[in-house]
């Protein structure tokens, strides 16, 4: 199957979304008062990445 304009499209906006949530949840690790927004932000993040992987193999 191959993919569209849009489909790709969506594919690298989801990463760049993935990769602002690690990155703000890591951030948010490091401020004790939220520890536990910062791993749902990360856990977030690696849940995005997995649907991409997958959509896209």
């Amino acid at each position: 199957m191959t993919m569209n304009v849009f489909s790709s499209a969506a594919m690298a906006l989801a990463m760049v979304a993935a990769f602002l949530l690690g990155a703000g949840g890591i951030k948010l690790i490091f401020a004790h008062q939220t520890r536990g927004r910062g791993i749902l932000m990360i856990v977030a993040a690696a849940v995005i990445a997995t649907n991409v992987m997958i959509l896209t193999v």
